[in-house]
């Protein structure tokens, strides 16, 4: 499609009235996921600098109060040869000169207002006012007409008959459009040229890549593609710079020619195989100095960069986990308070431990995606986030930042917000780093929503697909192995103890503050024992909050205080700290209560020990021993003696 943009300027000279700059048009609301959107501001000559502009968007709603919402200050652009400002995401083509975040515009009824101005003069929450205005464009998509703010601006002398303008019912492929007399049309989007179809003739240009994946040390074309045929030799130059990713992580040409007579020109690139672990990144091709006669149909194509030195740690993924090899990061004696107790004054002492506000910390809803990135991070590839229910990794990368949830992962709230009562709070979208913190207390439930023991990384589909739904109502998607349950079971127990305004209860309450089912949760936490995974988990999340999730830390816990342990002391376990045996190897864990255990001395001894610390029974046992351990299904300790050595292994035992 060629794109014939306005000639004749002049001919619309008598639709600017206050200043050389009007909004030309708007689309406020496309199909789909709303990512389309984009204004258009006209000026009454071409290549019109916008110094001393500002356009700013005003929220109509109940709640809105004629405020604005998004200010763009223009200092810095200009308008093309056409007169035309494009203001919009990078998914609207032709590509905006001035790019926003997508689904920014809101649907209405609201306002679009430009000013004589700064940015400064609008910040968030700003009533809508007539001063110094140049233009404005007051809209909805099948809404009522918004008399307040009507009111407002009518009470400008060159607005008195303002009307509001409807772009269509949602999700709409409509655009409102300004007509040579200042009247509006709403009807098919024209992005990038004027409204009447006319116009200097601009030849649109593609950037396209066969992939928009590559590894370290595989090579691409990046091919760019004109509508028409150069009618003299165009060049220009592109960059692949984006955050991390810099020259010094490819090599091929930046300069382009599409040679005379010729629509097409190709750039060889070569990415760096180097040895660094720094995670996958992302090269950004920008175009640099494209001439006025080229319009940039796309721009700022992404192409993932896949590292290839990723870590794989020593320890098991939650489909196939291991235990024992990570160890737990708390303090000692950090438990002792808990010896000896039982019932409400155990459920206490936990509290006090988890929610001490001399120590614990709150960070901001912001930062957990940076504990995520470490505390979920994939154990088989360090530069991927374990998915909590679809059990499966992700790139890091691919965290969702717009409405569009397919392909990216998200934080899930295991007791989710509309049950728990909490939400964002101010400076929740600052990640001002692990040193700057709130202080938290047992009744500050507002930081529940970023507390991480309860947060997870999830497939942003699938955590939409859970919704609000309890668990045993939601069960995980079909065909996973449920490796999850025991995990999420222990972050919503943990949260009953650590907040004021939280429970776990039977059943599926329709109770703010409730979430269940109890049952179900206890079956889970037993069948589905902490495993490496977790408790490395524990540790990272330990690290920025200063508090654990004792019910990883010691299961029985959970029996003690909802189980089948009720009334009953709780009493510290054994200790599970290894020692400096040899290298020994107990498996399979899980088992089925059969077990081998290698690389002992003849004479070495086992003791079979509950989670509590009870002992319950021994075994002699030699350098390469094959044993049928009488246990049913749960989690043991098992302490094996060789010499004077000790060293404590934790089993799995599932005869189901």
């Amino acid at each position: 499609m060629r794109y014939l943009l306005a000639c004749g300027i002049g001919l619309m000279m008598s639709t600017f009235g206050l200043g050389q700059v009007l909004i030309n048009e708007l689309d406020c609301d496309t199909p789909g996921i709303d990512d389309m959107e984009f204004l258009e501001l006209l000026s009454a000559s071409p290549n019109f600098s916008l110094n001393g502009y500002v356009l700013v968007l005003f929220n109509g709603s109940e709640n809105g109060n004629n405020s604005s919402y998004f200010t763009i200050d223009l200092d810095g652009y200009v308008t093309d040869l056409n007169g035309l400002l494009l203001i919009g995401s990078n998914t609207v083509s032709p590509t905006p000169q001035v790019l926003i975040p997508e689904n920014t515009i809101q649907n209405g009824a609201d306002a679009a207002a430009l000013y004589l101005g700064n940015d400064t003069d609008f910040p968030d929450e700003t009533v809508a006012t007539i001063d110094n205005l140049v233009d404005v464009l007051i809209y909805d998509t099948t809404d009522a007409d918004d008399e307040d703010m009507l009111a407002i601006f009518s009470a400008h002398p060159n607005f008195t008959n303002i009307e509001q303008i409807n772009e269509g019912s949602g999700n709409n492929t409509n655009s409102i459009q300004r007509n040579g007399d200042g009247s509006y049309t709403s009807k098919v989007p024209t992005p990038g040229q004027l409204n009447d179809g006319g116009g200097v003739d601009l030849n649109g240009i593609q950037i396209s890549t066969e992939q928009t994946q590559y590894a370290e040390g595989e090579a691409f074309e990046i091919v760019f593609t004109t509508e028409e045929n150069v009618g003299e030799n165009v060049s220009f130059s592109i960059t692949l710079n984006e955050a991390s990713f810099t020259s010094q992580d490819f090599s091929g040409t930046t300069s382009i020619t599409i040679l005379n007579g010729e629509n097409t020109a190709s750039a060889s690139i070569e990415l760096v195989d180097d040895i660094l672990d720094e995670g996958d990144e992302v090269a950004i091709i920008r175009f640099v100095d494209l001439p006025e006669s080229l319009l940039a149909l796309n721009n700022n194509v992404a192409i993932r960069v896949v590292d290839n030195d990723f870590k794989v740690a020593d320890f098991g993924t939650p489909t196939n986990p291991s235990f024992d090899k990570v160890e737990s990061t708390a303090p000692a004696g950090y438990y002792d308070a808990l010896d000896a107790k039982a019932d409400a004054a155990l459920k206490q002492a936990l509290q006090d431990i988890i929610a001490d506000p001399e120590t614990v910390r709150a960070q901001t809803y912001v930062e957990v995606i940076e504990i995520l990135n470490e505390a979920d991070q994939n154990p088989a590839n360090s530069n991927q986030v374990w998915l909590v229910y679809t059990e499966e990794g992700r790139a890091k990368l691919d965290f969702q930042t717009s409405s569009d949830s397919n392909g990216k992962w998200n934080r899930e709230h295991t007791f989710p917000r509309s049950l728990a009562g909490y939400s964002s709070i101010e400076g929740d979208d600052v990640n001002d780093g692990i040193n700057v913190f709130w202080q938290t207390s047992a009744d500050s439930l507002r930081h529940g929503n970023s507390d991480v023991h309860a947060l997870r990384a999830a497939d942003g589909p699938e955590n939409s697909a859970r919704g609000n739904q309890h668990y045993g109502e939601y069960v995980g998607p079909e065909g996973t192995q449920g490796s999850f349950r025991g995990d999420v079971a222990r972050g919503v127990l943990y949260l009953d103890i650590r907040y004021n305004g939280l429970e776990i209860v039977n059943g599926f309450p329709d109770m703010d503050g409730q979430l269940g089912d109890l049952e179900t949760l206890l079956t889970w936490h037993r069948n589905d024992p902490p495993d490496d995974f977790e408790m490395n988990r524990n540790n990272v999340i330990y690290n920025w909050q200063r508090n654990r999730n004792p019910f990883i830390d010691h299961p029985d816990l959970v029996e003690h205080i909802w189980g089948n342990k009720v009334g009953e002391n709780w009493t510290q376990p054994v200790g599970t700290n290894p020692t400096n045996l040899p290298d020994i190897k107990v498996y399979p864990n899980p088992s089925n209560g059969k077990v081998n255990i290698k690389g002992l001395n003849d004479g070495a001894s086992l003791d079979v020990f509950s989670l509590e610390g009870h002992k319950l029974t021994s075994y002699s046992i030699g350098s390469d021993s094959a044993m049928e351990l009488d246990l049913t299904s749960g989690l043991y300790l098992l302490k094996i003696m060789d010499e004077d050595k000790m060293q404590v292994h934790k089993l799995v035992v599932d005869r189901f």
